[in-house]
């Protein structure tokens, strides 16, 4: 046998080639790690700025995101139920004092 019949056996074998990843890998990463896109539109009439728009974008698991310190959704009223309710209660307590203050001065006035 000679070193050529060696070389040819050896690519009787499949070769591996990139390990393939489907779009769920793909963005299971993302999410673990996450990713920022950015980008500004900027209207200039004249070299006068009329308008400028930023645009953020980070796209992470609920994890990541707390990680980098974003949890904006757990103290919103309209996307958390307990903000909701600790947003109600602290509404109810301060209209609850503004009426207390209310009520004195009126006793007060009413006395004099």
């Amino acid at each position: 046998m000679t070193d050529l019949d060696l070389g040819r056996d050896a690519y009787q074998y499949p070769v591996p080639g990139p390990a393939n990843t489907n779009l769920a890998d793909i963005l299971e990463r993302v999410l673990d790690k996450g990713i920022v896109i950015a980008g500004d539109i900027k209207i200039d009439l004249l070299d006068i700025e009329l308008l400028t728009i930023r645009l953020r974008l980070f796209v992470a698991s609920v994890d990541t995101a707390k990680k980098a310190g974003i949890d904006w959704w757990e103290t919103d009223p309209a996307l958390s139920s307990r903000a909701a309710r600790n947003y109600l209660l602290d509404e109810n307590r301060e209209l609850r004092e503004r009426l207390e203050a209310l009520e004195a001065k009126t006793d007060e006035t009413s006395e004099q």
